[in-house]
């Protein structure tokens, strides 16, 4: 796996200097106990709308925060920050603090959802380029403060989400379903599962893993956190995501086996980071990794902080492969181009039947011209399929496979990169003004 996946993971481990402050979190407004919405499924990872101060907005719902982050507003996007004041802050990667603002007082709606007084830390600068990486608009990413107060019943084959009042809530009886409790340190849920590392035998080992909904990974784990947490054989350097203290570096592999509860997942993907990159994380002694949305998407779950419990059932996708990356290209998305398309005209009877004469003749051929995304190289791993073939950094794609950059979004094309191991891939890109066009297979190494 490479950056194109990676590029996705929202890599945010707080640690802050100064005291947190008590918030009364999420409450039902109206006499209903529960509430409902729809959500949007981006490579694993659910982006959410929010109303804030009157303004809404997309978040990532990420139980992998403990704060309420914004990184990336413009002045449409203005929802007025109030009582404001400068602070930093630090998570995974090796670079330093960032400057931020923190703004109190805040009023959060989700439809019949409510928060009087949610403080919010804003990135002044957009690390994580989430919109561009992601295609789509976001603005930040939620998860304990959202949580805290409610049930959250996620199912990833839907794409909805409720939230329940903890207080009526009664869990159905469910043979099917693995209950697991969380232990929460500095706001963030941890639970206990199991990993065999070794491919031939049955041993597994006992690892501690925040459970991070904003991590489009299946499993991170930190290399020799235990002794036996070390990479396999088989594996790959590669640079995992962006964090707010700079790049997160590690090697990616695969476990034989990945246990949690009775469910018994086979050949996930496992990324294992060094000691540099997670300094900060590691400070919980207890912990040895994390569990992301590669996991979690295989499930309906309920999210349960109140009673600190995760509750899951296996979904249509529980036992489908673990696929990744093999191009080596992270794309990005780069603004937008005035495309010119030929518009084809239909005729017509009295009767609105479309006319299929192919004698009818049109000497007015029609054209519009529309707004359309353009797609930058924002990195080549090295060593990889993309590198060897002469792709280079800030490429821009115009096409791959025969089909225009334009007419795809970042989904499908990251959808091209992971389909089977020696699928040839054909790009056209503009380079310095010349356009070029490459060829490469993709190239599965674990």
């Amino acid at each position: 796996m490479n950056l194109i996946k990676t590029c996705f993971l929202i890599i945010v481990s707080l640690f802050f200097s100064f005291e947190a402050i008590s918030q009364t979190g999420f409450y039902f407004n109206g006499v209903k106990h529960t509430e409902q919405i729809r959500f949007r499924l981006i490579n694993n990872l659910i982006v959410i709308p929010i109303e804030i101060n009157g303004k809404e907005l997309s978040f990532i719902l990420d139980t992998g925060v403990n704060k309420t982050i914004l990184f990336s507003l413009t002045d449409k996007d203005s929802i007025g920050l109030l009582n404001t004041s400068s602070v930093q802050l630090r998570g995974l990667g090796s670079g330093d603090a960032v400057d931020a603002l923190i703004s109190k007082e805040n009023t959060f709606k989700i439809k019949g959802l409510e928060s009087n007084s949610e403080t919010i830390y804003v990135v002044l600068k957009d690390f994580f380029d989430l919109s561009s990486k992601m295609g789509a608009t976001i603005h930040g990413i939620i998860g304990y403060n959202l949580l805290r107060n409610v049930i959250v019943k996620i199912n990833y084959k839907t794409k909805k989400i409720h939230f329940y009042n903890p207080k009526t809530f009664s869990y159905k009886k469910c043979k099917k379903c693995e209950t697991i409790p969380f232990q929460f340190y500095r706001k963030k849920p941890y639970i206990n599962a199991k990993v065999s590392l070794d491919t031939i035998g049955n041993t597994y080992t006992d690892v501690k893993l925040l459970v991070d909904s904003g991590g489009s990974d299946a499993v991170w784990l930190f290399e020799n956190s235990k002794k036996m947490i070390r990479t396999p054989k088989l594996f790959f350097k590669d640079i995992l995501g962006e964090g707010l203290s700079g790049s997160i570096f590690g090697n990616r592999s695969r476990a034989s086996k990945f246990k949690l509860g009775r469910f018994v997942i086979k050949n996930p993907t496992v990324s294992f980071l060094d000691s540099v990159s997670t300094h900060n994380a590691r400070k919980f002694k207890a912990r040895n990794g994390s569990m992301g949305g590669g996991i979690l998407s295989r499930f309906k779950v309920w999210i349960d902080y109140p009673n600190k419990k995760i509750t899951l059932k296996k979904n249509g996708s529980f036992s489908s492969d673990f696929n990744y990356n093999m191009s080596g290209l992270d794309i990005g998305y780069n603004g937008k181009q005035l495309v010119k398309e030929e518009t084809v005209e239909k005729f017509t009877d009295i009767f609105n039947n479309e006319l299929s004469d192919k004698n009818t003749v049109s000497f007015g051929t029609k054209y519009s011209f529309k707004f359309k995304p353009v797609f930058i190289i924002r990195h080549v791993v090295k060593n990889s399929a993309a590198e060897k073939a002469g792709l280079l950094k800030d490429d821009i794609i115009l096409n791959i496979n025969g089909k225009h950059a334009h007419q795809l979004d970042i989904e499908h094309i990251i959808h091209k990169f992971r389909e089977k191991d020696k699928k040839k891939i054909r790009i056209t890109v503009m380079r310095n003004g010349t356009k070029m066009k490459f060829e490469f297979r993709l190239e599965k190494k674990v």
